[in-house]
């Protein structure tokens, strides 16, 4: 127990000299405090140039309660809970495994270090998106994560910023689910899981944004504004009783997989689910709505 007592400490303590020195120091490109801050101003300054709802205000409903989201998901949510329990899971697992005399590296089916950089990078992205999507929708269909991923859904005028809004709960689950897969293809280093994770975020802003762009053919392929719309629509179509467009990054596992549903523009359509009249408005007790169910 005081193994895990010290990881958790060391844990919270490094996070936080991550994290100071990520808003003191700007002099290197993968920073993702400044990152993150860069490509929200990027696509705000699409939405405000190709506004899709034209009549929806620049400060949309929400604007500020999805702001904090965004950097409490992303930073403070990090240096609460994600990392030491990270750190904790991933020795208590590999302690657990040592019972039998195995590790998780005996489930390494290869290095990455040993493959082409753009080839390491491209099956990093495709297992931890595939994973994800898998998760997205484990999200919609367990009634328990379903009260979790309400958070997300309850936004009701789409912006870049709604993107990060969801309840803490959600990336416990996903890094959980994450964990393993990620391991089995080996090590990355701190600037190669940037390049991707930059990506990661600004398709994932760009979906949530006020803009009607769908990237023509390539909307196979990458999640849009346009598929994405028609994930948080209130009404789901008939031939559903969980959700559509359950896509991150990429769209092509919805096309693959037949659960992809885009019928029109989605411009206009009412967001949320039924029962958001409801749910809470204000940030704590959004987080607290999941724990009382």
């Amino acid at each position: 127990m005081e193994k895990y007592i010290d990881i958790i400490k060391n844990a919270y303590l490094g996070y936080w000299n991550y994290l100071k020195n990520e808003i003191i120091t700007i002099n290197h490109w993968d920073n993702y405090f400044y990152g993150l801050i860069a490509i929200s101003i990027i696509v705000w300054v699409l939405e405000m140039a190709f506004p899709w709802r034209k009549k929806q205000a620049l400060f949309r409903k929400d604007f500020w309660l999805d702001t904090f989201y965004m950097f409490f998901n992303f930073f403070l949510l990090n240096l609460i809970v994600l990392i030491a329990l990270t750190d904790t899971a991933a020795v208590f697992f590999n302690d657990i495994l040592g019972l039998v005399g195995l590790s998780i590296s005996s489930f390494q089916l290869f290095d990455v270090d040993e493959l082409p950089l753009w080839l390491g990078l491209f099956i990093f992205f495709i297992v931890s998106d595939f994973t994800q999507w898998n998760t997205h929708r484990l999200l919609h269909r367990v009634p328990m994560l379903w009260n979790f991923h309400k958070v997300h859904h309850s936004v009701k005028e789409m912006g870049f910023a709604a993107h990060l809004r969801y309840h803490w709960m959600e990336p416990i689950v996903y890094k959980s689910l994450l964990y393993i897969p990620i391991a089995i293809i080996g090590g990355f280093d701190a600037q190669q899981v940037a390049i991707v994770h930059f990506f990661a975020i600004t398709v994932g802003h760009l979906n949530h944004a006020n803009l009607g762009w769908d990237y023509g053919v390539l909307k196979y392929v990458f999640n849009n504004p346009k598929m994405h719309i028609w994930h948080h629509a209130k009404a789901l179509p008939e031939h559903t009783n969980y959700g559509v467009n359950y896509g991150i990054t990429l769209s092509i596992w919805d096309y693959l997989f037949k659960t992809n549903y885009v019928p029109g523009s989605g411009r206009d359509i009412e967001l949320g689910f039924n029962g958001d009249e409801t749910f809470p408005k204000d940030f704590i007790s959004q987080e607290l709505y999941p724990l009382k169910k």
